[in-house]
């Protein structure tokens, strides 16, 4: 099992769907887009590489829901074989310094400079990456770019491959994922939620499944979108529910990629206030 850690916005979710081969962890702009641990399997010939996609470890905000999803970051670094720890390349600043100090002693860790293809040229990197090799005895340092070069990714699984511990296979040749169609569904359109409100809406929108039915290769999705104000709703809605519309189809097309079958989709909008500084609340919507 390989963790996959680093601040908000860094690219692990990105670096999680290009090395299982298959969108499982949902991308944005937006910090804190991942907010659960996710689960990614990538089985190659002899090997079963099992990926831990960690939300961006949150170091401005205190609030509930924040405090969930650094409490998932650290539970997760104490039970993988191996770490990868994500920055961006040519940049390390005082939030990657805090996640890189939540790495246990003596785990076996890689750095992975992401985003090769911004972080400027060789000379600027050189020294870069010789100033990162000094910081910390890293196991590798991986330059890459995950979302524009397939050949890092295979160049990144080849050094990871001597990492894996010997034993039986986990999970089955074909699986991708640990988690269920249901929570799959909730994450895609909480990703299109995102990706069509930008900087609009706070991260403080959630998405709720309240039916996945499945006949034959169909599946029923009825799900709301949780919103912490009023205000917030026609942010969602749009003019004449146009935004809701686009969302909700652009969420369809994506599960119904990945579930290979027709989705119907029903999507409603709720306001909650203060729903994400509730630590109750947050375990009833799924949060650790």
């Amino acid at each position: 099992m390989i963790a996959i850690v680093g601040r908000p916005n860094v690219g692990k979710s990105t670096l999680m769907n290009a090395l299982v081969g298959q969108k499982v962890s949902i991308t944005s702009r937006k910090a804190q887009t991942t907010r659960h641990r996710i689960t990614g399997i990538n089985t190659i010939g002899d090997a079963q590489y099992i990926f831990v996609d960690t939300p961006g470890f949150q170091t401005r905000h205190s609030g509930a829901l924040n405090r969930s999803l650094n409490r998932a970051v650290t539970s997760t670094l104490t039970f993988v074989d191996a770490i990868l720890f994500v920055i961006e390349a040519g940049r390390f600043g005082p939030d990657d310094q805090k996640v890189l100090d939540l790495i246990p002693p003596g785990a076996p860790t890689l750095l992975i400079a992401n985003k090769l293809d911004r972080g400027g040229d060789k000379e600027t990197l050189f020294p870069f990456m010789q100033q990162m090799s000094a910081l910390c005895d890293f196991c590798e340092i991986v330059p890459l770019s995950a979302a524009k070069h397939p050949e890092d990714i295979k160049r990144l699984l080849d050094v990871l491959k001597p990492y894996l511990p010997e034993g039986e296979p986990i999970y089955g040749e074909d699986d991708l994922t640990d988690r269920s169609e249901r929570f799959l569904a909730a994450e895609i359109l909480r990703e299109k939620v995102f990706r069509w409100t930008g900087d609009e809406l706070p991260y403080t929108s959630t998405v709720l499944i309240d039916k996945f039915e499945t006949e034959g290769r169909l599946r029923r999705v009825f799900a709301t979108i949780l919103i912490d104000r009023d205000g917030h709703k026609a942010m969602i809605i749009g003019q004449k529910g146009a935004k809701l519309k686009q969302i909700s189809t652009e969420a369809r097309l994506d599960m119904e990629k990945l579930f290979d079958g027709p989705v119907y989709l029903e999507t409603f909008v709720k306001v909650k206030s203060g729903w994400a500084d509730n630590e109750t609340g947050l375990r009833a919507y799924g949060y650790e």
